[in-house]
């Protein structure tokens, strides 16, 4: 079942890359969150570029200390940087080091929109990740698999053996993406993943916006607009989230990043629509 969403009222915009959207506002704010997104991706992917505690864990990648910046990376996507002006200050209050042993305490912790929400499914994420990098030695050791895979495979097969207790599909699949980003493991995802839970956010956005409940129909549509618009298919992630809160604060994850402007005209006209205004990149 899909969520009604708040959406504009049918103006007869018809385009195959969305075929759940008619009305041009719709179609719109989806280029605009798709630009928006791409930019988090190039903020994060940036040397040095990373703010807050992201830009931590890439430093410690960078000093060779993987093991704390993966486990800082994976405290990031279990907690969710706050939609507050400084979005990492409860993330920096609680996060321990990887050589504590221990998981944060969560006593009285504020969730981001982007995590788990919750302290006990929290600590049993935090819980049941520890014990899966020990059996293969460490976090670094566990991400990286055989020598020949690909970036791409890296990634599906983590993705697998990462459905552990209190991990959902959301932070499972942004802490893999910025642990590949921050230069932390070779990962890159090929696809969504939107078979992990169908209840998913960005499961349901992507029924809405494609039109259809497949969630394997509505993976072909999610790589489709991707290569229309040259992003990563990573990009839709947060982009179909943030299009279905169209008059809510949106959810940065961390990252404010204005979209650029050349990226912004190629997701609209793959949508069909015309040159940005001012309004638009806002």
């Amino acid at each position: 079942m899909v969520r009604r969403l708040a959406r504009a009222a049918d103006d007869g915009y018809r385009n195959e890359l969305a075929p759940g959207l008619h009305a041009v506002p719709d179609a719109e704010r989806l280029a605009l969150e798709l630009g928006r997104s791409a930019a988090r991706l190039d903020a994060l992917a940036a040397p040095g570029g990373a703010p807050g505690a992201y830009g931590v864990a890439a430093r410690l990648g960078a000093d060779g200390r993987f093991e704390d910046g993966l486990w800082l990376a994976f405290q990031i996507a279990v907690l969710g940087p706050l939609d507050e002006p400084d979005p990492f200050a409860e993330i920096e209050r609680v996060a321990v080091g990887w050589a504590s042993g221990e998981p944060p305490q969560l006593e009285g912790a504020r969730f981001g929109r982007r995590g788990v929400g919750d302290p006990a499914r929290a600590l049993s994420a935090f819980g049941a990740y520890r014990a899966w990098a020990a059996r293969s030695g460490g976090q670094a050791a566990a991400l990286a698999g055989q020598p020949t895979w690909t970036a791409e495979r890296r990634f599906d097969r983590a993705f697998e053996r990462l459905a552990l207790p209190g991990l959902g599909r959301g932070p499972r699949f942004e802490f893999l993406l910025s642990a590949g980003l921050l230069g932390l493991a070779s990962l890159r995802p090929a696809s969504l993943h939107l078979l992990a839970d169908p209840r998913d956010a960005t499961a349901l956005a992507a029924k809405r916006v494609f039109g259809i409940g497949d969630p394997l129909l509505c993976e072909r549509r999610a790589a489709a607009l991707a290569d229309a618009c040259a992003l990563p298919v990573a990009a839709l992630d947060v982009a179909l989230v943030e299009w279905t809160r169209p008059d809510g604060p949106r959810a940065s994850g961390g990252v404010s990043a204005q979209p650029d402007p050349e990226q912004l005209e190629l997701a609209r006209s793959a949508l069909g629509l015309g040159p940005v205004s001012g309004s638009d990149a806002a």
